[in-house]
């Protein structure tokens, strides 16, 4: 397990960031929870009234010999919107906002010039992604985890997921998991 590291990224809503980072090649695991705010363990109705300070997140376990820290961000700033403060289409509150937790100080100096290098000149309009050490990931409950997988077939899965799996097919077919292909 040592040769395994940890991100912890935000970007909206969690179901989508997990679907995604899921098919990259190198990654072992990914789980939908919640960081960045002051509540204790807290549940999935307390982070959505938006007063416990907490961001919707993934904490991903990947392999950095099969893909870094710096591909992670590249896919991270594809499948969201980094330019709207607190939101991701129609998901509103401080809970939606683009952040990067990161775990050492590596991780955050990559973070910054992956702002510089690759998500600004992407995107044009100023990056509001907020670069913070991360404190505590707390698991979301049961049934957020693997949400995608579970529920290909809900409205949500299919208006607002399915279209960001198939950009980063699209543009990261070459580091997908074999059987995501």
């Amino acid at each position: 397990m040592e040769r395994f590291e940890k991100a912890t990224l935000a970007g909206g809503c969690f179901w989508c960031l997990e679907a995604a980072f899921q098919q990259l090649e190198g990654v072992v695991d990914v789980v939908s929870g919640y960081t960045g705010g002051h509540v204790p363990n807290p549940t999935y109705e307390q982070v959505c009234t938006g007063t416990t300070g907490h961001a919707e997140a993934v904490q991903i376990t990947y392999d950095p010999s099969v893909i870094s820290y710096d591909e992670l961000l590249e896919v991270f700033w594809t499948i969201h919107d980094p330019t709207t403060l607190n939101r991701q289409g129609a998901d509103v509150g401080t809970q939606y906002r683009s952040a990067i937790f990161y775990h050492n100080d590596q991780q955050r100096q990559i973070a910054l010039r992956s702002i510089r290098e690759v998500a600004q000149p992407l995107w044009k309009k100023k990056i509001v992604t907020e670069v913070v050490p991360l404190d505590t990931f707390y698991p979301a409950e049961d049934y957020h985890q693997e949400y995608y997988f579970l529920n290909k077939e809900a409205p949500y899965c299919r208006i607002v997921i399915a279209p960001k799996l198939e950009k980063l097919r699209q543009k990261f077919e070459h580091k997908l998991k074999k059987e995501d292909k």
